[in-house]
């Protein structure tokens, strides 16, 4: 273990004491800052920032006109959801005032219904008397038709009868003298 502990002494010692690598006087540190430094000289010759902030400027303008057409179309949106919400207010009250003028025609048409069928009742008694009346008038005269019959065939009898012919003769000169 002592042998590992002389080695790693002596790399640290040689590390320490060796010299860093330059070209032209310079270190890598400072031909990165040079070359940084030409590289900006460059972008700035070629106007690259210019660019970059019309680019962004362009940009930044789409944007605004992207938000001025979002507001815009949402100014219409809203316009449209109240036109909308009056509407759907408006056919709510419509339809309301539908109802309500179906359920007085309903009730108008009720009303008329019982009329009418009352109306019709009193029709169809009336008629039904009058057919009883009728049928009344028509038994009556049927009897006295029948009864007028059988007086006659009474009669008849009773005239056949009482009557011979020579009352039948004295009744036919009576008749002529009265003539």
């Amino acid at each position: 273990m002592a042998d590992f502990n002389l080695l790693a002494d002596a790399a640290h010692g040689a590390a320490e004491h060796h010299a860093e690598v330059s070209a032209l006087g310079l270190g890598p540190g400072g031909w990165v800052a040079l070359s940084m430094i030409f590289l900006i000289g460059v972008m700035i010759y070629a106007k690259v920032p210019s660019l970059v902030a019309s680019m962004l400027d362009k940009k930044i303008e789409g944007i605004r006109t992207m938000l001025d057409e979002a507001a815009t179309l949402r100014k219409e949106a809203e316009a449209l959801k109240a036109e909308y919400e009056r509407k759907v207010a408006n056919a709510s009250k419509h339809a309301e005032e539908l109802k309500a003028g179906a359920e007085e025609e309903a009730r108008h048409i009720v009303e008329k219904a019982k009329t009418d069928a009352a109306a019709l009742v009193a029709r169809r008694e009336k008629m039904a008397e009058e057919k009883i009346a009728a049928a009344e008038r028509a038994a009556v005269a049927d009897l006295r038709s029948k009864a007028a019959q059988a007086a006659a065939v009474a009669a008849r009898g009773l005239i056949k009868e009482n009557h011979s012919a020579e009352a039948d003769k004295t009744l036919v000169d009576e008749a002529i003298s009265r003539i």
